[in-house]
């Protein structure tokens, strides 16, 4: 299938080199727009765009993509679906009709458990056990989109949420493209996500990271 790959950090990097080496085309790559970072803030492009870059791939940059630049170059692309990995970014109902099968999520919690921006931070945070990765279809809800399939990771007790993460980017990754194989040849079908077990994974802030000293070690 030809591909509009949708990601921004490091841990997305994961997936689209994964689907680089799949057999369908990453045709043009939606990340976010060049930002200040580091110590000095100078402005600099995520990850998803450096390696585009260095793959010789088309990057898309829009403020927000329900811009009608962006709409209008998505529709030129004629693709047959969007992945997307932590783009960062609301996708309108507008831009979600425009692929042919649509727009394909990984998100890295076993869905309906911890939808939302943080869903492995959450995850060690609660004392879970055993959390995954899903590939769902995405609708304008959040993260309730009917699921295509998932696979589970054990978290350790000195699991970090950084731990976490790097392998559900290498297993998610792989979800992705299994899944993206099952779309192209039609033997997958995505099931409705279960109304029991909905929690929700907000954005990480400050305040979360403080440590309360009155507690015992």
């Amino acid at each position: 299938m030809r591909l509009l790959f949708a990601g921004t950090p490091a841990p997305a990097v994961v997936a689209l080199d994964a689907l680089l080496g799949s057999s369908h085309e990453v045709v043009a790559v939606l990340t976010r727009p060049d930002a200040p970072s580091g110590r000095g803030r100078r402005t600099s492009r995520s990850p998803v765009a450096g390696r585009a870059d260095a793959a010789g791939i088309p990057v898309l940059q829009p403020r927000s993509p329900r811009e009608p630049e962006f709409l209008d170059a998505l529709r030129d692309l004629a693709v047959d679906c969007a992945p997307v990995v932590a783009y960062g970014a609301l996708v309108p109902p507008a831009a979600l009709q425009l692929p042919r099968h649509g727009w394909v999520n990984l998100h890295f919690s076993l869905l309906p458990a911890w939808r939302g921006a943080a869903p492995v931070q959450h995850a060690v945070m609660a004392g879970d056990e055993v959390t995954g990765a899903a590939t769902f279809q995405l609708e304008a809800g959040l993260d309730t989109g009917p699921v295509f399939g998932v696979v589970t990771e054990p978290i350790g007790p000195r699991d970090t949420a950084g731990d976490l993460l790097q392998r559900l980017a290498v297993s998610g990754a792989g979800l992705l493209v299994a899944t993206l194989d099952g779309i192209a040849d039609g033997s997958l079908r995505a099931e409705p996500q279960p109304a029991e077990g909905v929690s929700l994974a907000p954005r990480i802030e400050t305040a979360d990271a403080q440590v309360d000293w009155t507690l015992p070690a």
